[in-house]
């Protein structure tokens, strides 16, 4: 029971701290002048995904990769499945509204070539480069596609669209605010990681569920948390694309940024299981967005409640 809440506990300190540190640099980069479309960009993007990289370096330090892979594959299927599915239920999602079929596309060939580097057997610092330059093209493209938007629209237009789509923006945060944050922020990750890593192993041992069965759901579970919460609010008020592009921006950061990144601390061993059957799971639940984001779909209380029904499938055929 103590690993249960100790468990809880650092996945707590994760989601405060990792949304500390975000209104930290963001605010701070505003108040230094850096533009809102950069900070949109980059920081809020690697933001977001830093409980799930302090996951995967912790977990790599304490010998427990299949904890680090596990909760990559294990939260960009809960994304689609879990965070899609549920707010469906409470209101439909009018995603035949927006158009994300350009970034479902990249967030596909991202798929495609993170499966193709795990059939060599470990992720080493030759497939996190090849990963982190992906990465580094679908940032420039995103950057491009911004600056492009800026110029048609104007100056003024895009930076108010920019800062409004950033909850955590204030430009005028006092710089002692921004300290705590961003102190908050780099104090409680590496602490909830340690936390949640170290008593998600205990959990594995324990119930003699192996550690890559506890990334898949447990952590993954977790650090998904953020989008699910995302994403309801997104429902809620009527903001598809919001919630598509929460989804699927966060699936390439998993793929690219938190494993590539990974690699430079250390090799990830890819258990055979995951070549088997989860990284199949993860692209075939990839590949049920294409009616939404190529057909104009709406995702109704119906598909909500298949996707859901899908994802609690596929969690009892791991514990099983």
């Amino acid at each position: 029971m103590t690993a249960w809440l100790l468990s809880g506990l650092g996945l707590l300190i994760l989601l405060l701290a990792g949304d500390a540190l975000v209104r930290g640099a963001v605010n701070l980069s505003l108040r230094l002048g850096v533009p809102a479309l950069i900070v949109s960009l980059t920081i809020v993007a690697f933001g977001t995904s830093a409980p799930e990289l302090l996951i995967a370096i912790s977990a790599i330090k304490e010998n427990a990769p299949g904890i680090a892979l596990g909760n990559v594959v294990g939260s960009n299927t809960a994304n689609i499945l879990l965070v899609l599915g549920l707010p469906a239920l409470l209101a439909t999602l009018h995603t035949s509204e927006c158009d994300s079929r350009k970034n479902y596309v990249f967030m596909l060939l991202a798929s495609v070539l993170f499966i193709g580097l795990a059939f060599c057997g470990i992720f080493n610092l030759y497939s996190g480069a090849i990963l982190l330059a992906a990465l580094g093209l679908v940032l420039w493209n995103a950057f491009r596609e911004a600056h492009a938007h800026r110029k048609a629209c104007g100056e003024a237009c895009a930076d108010d669209e920019e800062l409004d789509g950033l909850e955590e923006a204030d430009p005028d945060m006092p710089y002692w605010k921004i300290s705590i944050y961003l102190v908050l922020g780099l104090i409680g990750l590496p602490m909830g990681a340690h936390l949640l890593v170290d008593n998600a192993t205990v959990i594995a041992r324990t119930y003699g569920v192996s550690e890559t069965v506890i990334g898949l759901t447990l952590v993954a579970v977790g650090t998904s948390l953020p989008e699910l919460a995302t994403t309801v609010m997104a429902a809620l008020r009527r903001q598809a694309d919001v919630a598509l592009g929460n989804v699927i921006g966060s699936n390439m950061f998993n793929l690219l940024a938190i494993v590539g990144i990974a690699t430079l601390v250390g090799p990830i061993p890819v258990d055979q299981e995951f070549l088997r059957f989860d990284l199949w799971v993860m692209l075939g639940a990839s590949l049920l967005l294409i009616p939404f984001v190529f057909f104009k779909k709406d995702i109704t209380r119906g598909w909500g409640l298949l996707l859901t029904l899908l994802y609690a499938v596929y969690v009892i055929s791991l514990l099983a």
